[in-house]
């Protein structure tokens, strides 16, 4: 049995918070905005693993008023999303997420963005694909106040015969 799962976050560009994206620390005089370290992309791709097992999503298992999540890292809750899979059964088939922010440009980041999340899911990087755009000057992301991210994926488990 197959499962495709779909997730967003978004998160203010603000003074102060460092830029983390994948996992990775990018140099940019703004960072997000968030409870954790507001990696919206490991956000995003939470939500979509977790929608796909039909496990809800990132807020119902690592809300922001739980100070427990403050400043964690977002590497931590997709270790935990992970496991949360593996209980339930099920593994990542592959993985596909976009980010969306006009500045800094993420390319040479991305490698290490795949790697980050591969690793943390136990797969292999060939699975995971991260890309970026921008949306040209357009809407909040294209203002540079915040940034954005969607993922997709699919989820296998083996469904057992029955007797």
């Amino acid at each position: 049995m197959n499962r495709i799962g779909q997730g967003y976050d978004v998160h203010r560009l603000v003074e102060g918070r460092k830029l983390i994206l994948g996992g990775v620390e990018i140099p940019h005089p703004t960072g997000l905005l968030g409870h954790s370290d507001a990696d919206v992309l490991l956000h995003a791709v939470c939500d979509a693993l977790l929608g796909a097992a039909a496990l809800g999503d990132i807020g119902q298992h690592f809300p922001d008023s739980d100070p427990a999540y403050a400043g964690v890292s977002s590497l931590v809750l997709l270790r935990a999303t992970a496991e949360k899979l593996r209980l339930a059964g099920f593994s990542v088939g592959n993985l596909d997420a976009t980010v969306v922010a006009e500045r800094p440009k993420l390319a040479p980041y991305l490698p290490r963005m795949r790697e980050n999340i591969a690793q943390t899911l136990e797969i292999p990087v060939g699975r995971v694909s991260v890309k970026a755009t921008t949306e040209e000057g357009l809407g909040f992301t294209g203002a540079g106040a915040g940034v954005a991210a969607f993922a997709v994926c699919l989820l296998e488990k083996e469904e057992k015969p029955h007797a």
